[in-house]
């Protein structure tokens, strides 16, 4: 599985981007979609995730409201809608995949994840 993440960009602050992320190699639909980012200095950090299969979504705390992740299963694609952006939302957003059935202690570990995307960077500006 390979897997394209784009639609990064820079925008100001409260301003909106909505990222993609193109599978290809499989059938990506039954597969749980997660998007990290990680900021200049900082660890890679959980953002949004959609389970494969019942299409259930978590959200980190700081983007929970802000952003949406959804699927179009017929693209085998994945997207994350990010509204109302903040200077601390700069970051490389990666995308990642896994066909494991992770419970949710573990759905937000990078670790977990099998397939990733080669990062797209957002930059808000304030």
């Amino acid at each position: 599985v390979q897997l394209q993440a784009s639609g990064g960009g820079l925008v100001q602050t409260g301003g909106s981007l909505r990222l993609s992320c193109e599978a290809s190699g499989r059938t990506f639909s039954s597969y749980t979609t997660g998007w990290f980012r990680q900021a200049p200095g900082k660890e890679r950090e959980f953002v949004a995730v959609i389970r494969g299969g019942n299409g259930v979504t978590y959200y980190a705390d700081s983007v929970r409201g802000r952003f949406t992740i959804s699927r179009d299963k017929a693209k085998n694609t994945s997207y994350l809608q990010m509204n109302s952006l903040k200077a601390e939302d700069t970051a490389v957003y990666y995308c990642a995949g896994t066909n494991k059935g992770l419970i949710l202690s573990t759905i937000k570990s990078t670790s977990e994840y099998d397939y990733w995307g080669q990062g797209t960077q957002v930059t808000v500006s304030s």
